[in-house]
């Protein structure tokens, strides 16, 4: 059975993620942290724009209900402050260790759907949590 659509899009989601840490460690080489921030998201947006014309033409934001604008800005601020940490902890920690505790996000949006979105936690999202859980830890600590 071939995969549904949304599946597809999140694995190369994840290639893309993993492969935008590796770059970023190299970018931040001798640059502060949120300097090399901004300009990538100065990119991202670039890129996006340059996108969304060509599949979709202008953008119609007139479109956008003031809720939407509402739950994307704070979306934009929380990946703003995401981004920031993000990029300050990949300058100074390893790529496995700041991957390992980012992906950690998986847990905490888990729980928030459950409490906010009414999405169910079952017992094997539950068991995932903890094993993703058990997986950061073991990513992050030390060798001896």
């Amino acid at each position: 059975m071939a995969p549904t659509r949304w599946v597809i899009y999140a694995a190369l989601s994840a290639l893309f993620a993993g492969l935008t840490t590796v770059l970023a460690k190299v970018g931040l080489g001798g640059v502060n942290s949120d300097l090399g921030t901004l300009v990538r998201t100065a990119f991202v947006l670039l890129f996006l724009a340059l996108f969304y014309a060509a599949l979709h033409g202008a953008p119609r934001l007139a479109t956008l209900g003031p809720r939407a604008w509402l739950f994307l800005a704070l979306s934009a601020a929380a990946t703003a402050a995401s981004w920031i940490c993000y990029y300050r902890a990949l300058q100074g920690g390893p790529v496995a260790g700041v991957s390992a505790i980012d992906r950690a996000s998986l847990i905490v949006a888990v729980c928030l759907a459950a409490l906010f979105l009414g999405e169910r936690l079952t017992l094997k999202s539950f068991t995932g949590a903890i094993l993703i859980t058990i997986g950061v830890v073991l990513m992050t600590l030390r060798s001896r």
